[in-house]
C-alpha cells in the first residue's frame, strides 16, 4: 500500500502481528520507527541482521527474531522513568549539563531514506551505524509496482516529476537486463571446487552486485539502523533542521517524534526557538553565506564537464608533515619515559636512521593481525588525500569516523567509472555505459530547474565525487589495512593501495609503509569466495557440534 502524501511504501501486517509489533516497536506504519521493551544484545543482532536482508526491520524481527515464549515477560522497564525524567530535564535545561545527554541511547530505524540522505545521517561521528548494503541484496524487484528510488520532494507534483520517475525506471531497467545477462556467465566461469550451491550462489550475487552498482542512483532508497546517544541525535537534528532539502526535514520531524518517545528528555532543546532552532538558523546561514561568498571568488572556475565520460579514479597526496618521523619518535619515547620534550629532542637528533627504524618496530611489535595496531603515538603524523571516485566508494570510505572527511556535492560533471571486469561483457557494457549517459541529461534537466541539492537524486553511483580525507598515521594503518582487503570492493581497495604507495613515494615514509604488514595488492575474481566457504565451514562445525 502507498502512502501517497509522501511516496512511502506501508508495509502490511495481520492483526495479530500489529499487537506484537506495538508492543516492540514505537509505530507500525511510518518509515521512522524505535526499538523499545527489548534487550540490548537482541537490539543489535537484529540491527546486524538488518544491513544484509531485503526485509524491513518490523518483518525481520516478526520473521526471524519473535519467540512469544522468550518474549513472554515484562520488558517495559518504566520503573523509575518520571523521576529519572525530571532529573534529566533539569541538568539539561536549567544547567545545561550537555553530558548527560550521553548517558542514553536510542536504536533508531530510518527506513526508505535515499543515499543523498544516507550520507547526512552518517556524518556524526559519535553514533554507530549499520546500512543496507548493495553487495548481498538484488535491486532489480519493484514494490507495489515502482522500483526503490525516492523521489525529491522539491520534484514530486511538478512538471519534472516524469521525467524525473522514466530517467530512473531506465536506470533500474538496464540494472535489471544486465543482471539477467550477467549472473549465468558469472556462475560459469566460477571454479571452486568443492564450493556449496549456497557458497556458490552467494559469492557470485555479491560479484554481480559490485560490478552493477554504478547504474543505482543516489535516489536508490536504502534502510539504515543508528544507535546513538540523546546528545549524539540532538546534534544530528540540529544538523538535519538545518538543510533546505525536503526529504531531510520530513525525516528530521519523524525522528523526533519517535526518539520523543525513547529519550524525551534529551531531545527538549531541538526544537526551541532559543536552543535547537536557533542553532539550525545558525548553521543554514552560515552555509549560505559561505556558499554565495566562494561562489564569488571562484567565479570562472571550472566546474566539470557536462558531457558524460568514462574516466578512473583519482586519489592525490595534497599534505603530509616532513618531520613526521621525529615527531613519532618524540611522542614515544616522551610516554615511554621521564624525560622532557627538549631532553627527547636532543637524543632523537644523535640517533642513527637504524636506531630510529629500530625504535619504530619495536613500538609496533609482532602484529598477528590488522586489528594490532600501532599505540597513539602514530597519531602525530597527518596526511591529507584530495580524491575523485566513484560515488559507490565514496559511500564505503564516508562510514570511517575518525578521520575528517569534506564532500562536494554529487554531479555528473566529473565523468563516470566502468568496471573493468565489463570489457570481458560487451554488450552488458554498452547497456551500461548508454544508462549513465542518458543519466546525465536528467540531472542536468534537474539542475537547471531544481538546483544542485535536488539534482544529486538523479546521478548514478558510477559517476565520480571530489572529496578530501585527512587522517593520521594510525587512522591510515586500520583505513588502508581494511579497505585494501579480498572481501572489499575493488573500486576502494585500489584507492587504498594507492594511499599507502603515495605516503611512500610522495611523502618518503616507506618506514611508515613497511610496517603496514596486512595491505593486500592482489587481485581477485570473486572477492567474496573465502568468506562464504569459511562460513560453511562454521555452518557445518557448528551442525556438528550440537
Amino acid at each position: 500500500m502507498m502512502d501517497k502524501d509522501n511516496d512511502f511504501i506501508v508495509e502490511s501486517f495481520s492483526e495479530a502481528e500489529v499487537v506484537v509489533l506495538n508492543r516492540y516497536f514505537t509505530n507500525v506504519d511510518k518509515p521512522v520507527f524505535g526499538l523499545r521493551n527489548l534487550p540490548e544484545t537482541v537490539k543489535g543482532a537484529l540491527f546486524a541482521r538488518y544491513s544484509r536482508s531485503g526485509k524491513s526491520l518490523r518483518r525481520l524481527f516478526l520473521d526471524e527474531f519473535y519467540d512469544e515464549e522468550l518474549y513472554a515477560g515484562d520488558f517495559s522497564g518504566n520503573a523509575g522513568l518520571r523521576r529519572a525524567s525530571s532529573l534529566y530535564d533539569k541538568m539539561i535545561l536549567d544547567f545545561g549539563d550537555d553530558s548527560v545527554a550521553q548517558l542514553g541511547g536510542a536504536h533508531l530505524a530510518c527506513e526508505q531514506a535515499s543515499n543523498v540522505l544516507t550520507k547526512v545521517l552518517e556524518r556524526g561521528r559519535l553514533a554507530s551505524y549499520l546500512e543496507q548494503s548493495t553487495r548481498y541484496i538484488y535491486f532489480n524487484e519493484k514494490t507495489g509496482g515502482r522500483y526503490r528510488y525516492a523521489v525529491p520532494g522539491e520534484v514530486r507534483g511538478t512538471g519534472f516529476e516524469s521525467v524525473f520517475r522514466k530517467g530512473m525506471d531506465a536506470l533500474f531497467d538496464a540494472y535489471s537486463e544486465i543482471l539477467n545477462g550477467l549472473v549465468p556467465r558469472l556462475n560459469a566461469s566460477f571454479r571452486r571446487e568443492g564450493a556449496s550451491d549456497r557458497a556458490r550462489e552467494a559469492t557470485v550475487k555479491a560479484k554481480a552486485c559490485d560490478m552493477i552498482r554504478g547504474l543505482l542512483p543516489a535516489a536508490t532508497r536504502s534502510n539504515l539502523g543508528i544507535y546513538a546517544d540523546g546528545q549524539s541525535f540532538e546534534n544530528l537534528l540540529v544538523r538535519m533542521y538545518a538543510s533546505d532539502s525536503a526529504e531531510t526535514a520530513a525525516f528530521a520531524d519523524m525522528m523526533l517524534e519517535e526518539l520523543r518517545k525513547l529519550v524525551p528528555s534529551f531531545l527538549a532543546r531541538v526544537d526551541l526557538d532559543d536552543r535547537g532552532r536557533l542553532h539550525s538558523r545558525y548553521l543554514r546561514d552560515t552555509a549560505r553565506n559561505t556558499a554565495d561568498c566562494a561562489s564569488r571568488i571562484l567565479r570562472g572556475a571550472p566546474n566539470g564537464d557536462r558531457a558524460p565520460r568514462r574516466t578512473n579514479n583519482e586519489v592525490a597526496l595534497t599534505d603530509f608533515d616532513p618531520a613526521a618521523l621525529d615527531k613519532t619518535l618524540q611522542a614515544i619515547l616522551f610516554e615511554s619515559s621521564e624525560a622532557s620534550r627538549d631532553a627527547i629532542d636532543r637524543q632523537i637528533a644523535s640517533m642513527s636512521e637504524s636506531e630510529k627504524t629500530a625504535l619504530l618496530e619495536q613500538y609496533c611489535g609482532e602484529r598477528a593481525n590488522r586489528r594490532h595496531r600501532p599505540g597513539r603515538a602514530f597519531e602525530m603524523p597527518v596526511y591529507r588525500f584530495e580524491i575523485l571516485s566513484d560515488y559507490g566508494a565514496f559511500r564505503d570510505l564516508q562510514r570511517h569516523r575518525i578521520l575528517t572527511i569534506i564532500w562536494q556535492k554529487l554531479s555528473t560533471r566529473n565523468g563516470y567509472v566502468t568496471p573493468d571486469e565489463l570489457d570481458e561483457h560487451p554488450e552488458q557494457k554498452s547497456i551500461y555505459e548508454k544508462a549513465l549517459v542518458a543519466a546525465a541529461e536528467v540531472y542536468e534537466a534537474l539542475r537547471s530547474e531544481f538546483g544542485e541539492d535536488a539534482a544529486q537524486y538523479a546521478v548514478p553511483f558510477a559517476y565520480r565525487l571530489r572529496y578530501e580525507i585527512t587522517m593520521n598515521l594510525r587512522e591510515a594503518f586500520h583505513f588502508i589495512e581494511l579497505r585494501s582487503q579480498k572481501q572489499g570492493h575493488d573500486s576502494y581497495r585500489k584507492i587504498s593501495v594507492e594511499m599507502c604507495d603515495l605516503i611512500e613515494r610522495k611523502a618518503g615514509h616507506g618506514f611508515f609503509t613497511e610496517l603496514m604488514n596486512f595491505v593486500d595488492r592482489n587481485t581477485y575474481g570473486f572477492a567474496r569466495e573465502d568468506a562464504e566457504a569459511k562460513r560453511d565451514r562454521r555452518t557445518t562445525h557448528n551442525n556438528n557440534n550440537r
